[in-house]
């Protein structure tokens, strides 16, 4: 009996123990647990360190949609840019071939107001144009800058109207990707900056910038080829600006004619049609079909059949080079023209004019 009231005793200890054990440990894992925490975020400040914005600032009220309609009432598109202003007008640059056989023009400024434009000037051969407009209708001036400064791999940017109106005031960036390049478009050679910012149909005329937001190059959109994606071409603003004043006042570029029709020498319909041998160890030049009396050709003492294979110190690979080699000289410069006649070299000295006789 004693034995049984003992096992009875010990069982209770042990409930009452464990009861005891359950509850202190409860109250003590209670107590640590983890509160819930919840923190009020009031402003969030994001800091971008390569953003373009203060340089797009400086250049995009300046940049216009040029709209040009012919005389049968088509319409074409590109894009310019206010690079001064007096007191009576802004001056636009653009591209010769945006306004080329234009009778009317109108800009439209990013404020998307249609504004009246005159042509005062253009050139085919550098691709340039001068428009004016009226000075109470400038939102803002560009500022030039120096592409001879700039160096492969410099950030650049663009603003323009690609595919008219529709979107104005687009920004594309890239960077100088060559320099000094020799692109051929119509028959004639340009030096021109190569980029990889985006150019579409309507960005033609257009500024690109540098960094600084400070235009160094005019786009066009007529010096890229189809086939090719991510290489676009513009004019250093150095060779646009050097022929402004004249492009102001209505004058005509003037650049020297030699006064001969060429032909290149791979060329052999013309070669029999005019009868002219070429040997078979010339590769590259070009063959002069026919020499105008008066000319500075003739004065030299060039030859129907003289084939032209230097200018100066530049080799003429063919009718292109030879344009681009000439146009580097000035109506009045005497230069030395190397020519191929009956097989044997010869140098001739040129006095280059600006038209037959003069």
């Amino acid at each position: 009996m004693k034995q049984k009231f003992s096992y009875f005793v010990l069982g209770f200890i042990c409930v009452v123990l464990g009861v005891c054990g359950t509850i202190i440990t409860y109250h003590y894992y209670e107590d640590k647990e983890p509160k819930e925490t919840v923190k009020t975020v009031n402003e969030v400040n994001i800091h971008e360190t390569n953003t373009i914005k203060s340089a797009i600032d400086k250049i995009y009220d300046a940049v216009v949609v040029v709209q040009a309609t012919d005389a049968m009432g088509n319409q074409s598109s590109g894009t310019g840019f206010i690079y001064k202003k007096d007191d009576q007008h802004g001056y636009v640059l653009t591209n010769h071939h945006v306004i080329e056989d234009a009778v009317s023009i109108q800009l439209i400024t990013s404020e998307e107001k249609s504004v009246t434009a005159t042509l005062l000037g253009s050139d085919e051969y550098s691709d340039v144009a001068v428009l004016s407009m009226d000075a109470a209708e400038v939102l803002q001036v560009a500022v030039m800058g120096d592409s001879t400064v700039l160096e492969i791999g410099d950030t650049l940017f663009t603003v323009g109207s690609p595919l008219g109106s529709k979107y104005i005031g687009t920004v594309t960036k890239g960077i100088l990707s060559g320099r000094n390049r020799q692109v051929e478009v119509s028959g004639l050679i340009q030096d021109v900056l190569q980029t990889d910012a985006a150019i579409n149909p309507g960005n033609s005329g257009g500024p690109l910038l540098n960094i600084n937001g400070e235009v160094i190059g005019i786009t066009s959109m007529k010096m890229v080829e189809d086939e090719i994606e991510g290489m676009g071409f513009a004019i250093p603003i150095e060779m646009a600006l050097s022929e402004v004043d004249q492009l102001e006042k209505g004058e005509k570029i003037v650049r020297p004619v030699l006064g001969v029709q060429m032909a290149e020498i791979d060329n052999p319909y013309l070669r029999r049609q005019y009868q002219i041998q070429i040997p078979t160890d010339v590769e590259e030049g070009v063959v002069i079909i026919s020499v105008e009396n008066g000319s500075a050709a003739e004065k030299a003492g060039l030859q129907k059949g003289d084939i032209i294979v230097k200018i100066g110190d530049k080799n003429v690979a063919d009718s292109s080079h030879f344009r681009y080699n000439l146009y580097q000289y000035q109506v009045g410069d005497t230069i030395e023209i190397e020519i191929i006649r009956d097989g044997h070299k010869k140098t001739v000295k040129v006095k280059l004019t600006d038209s037959y006789g003069q």
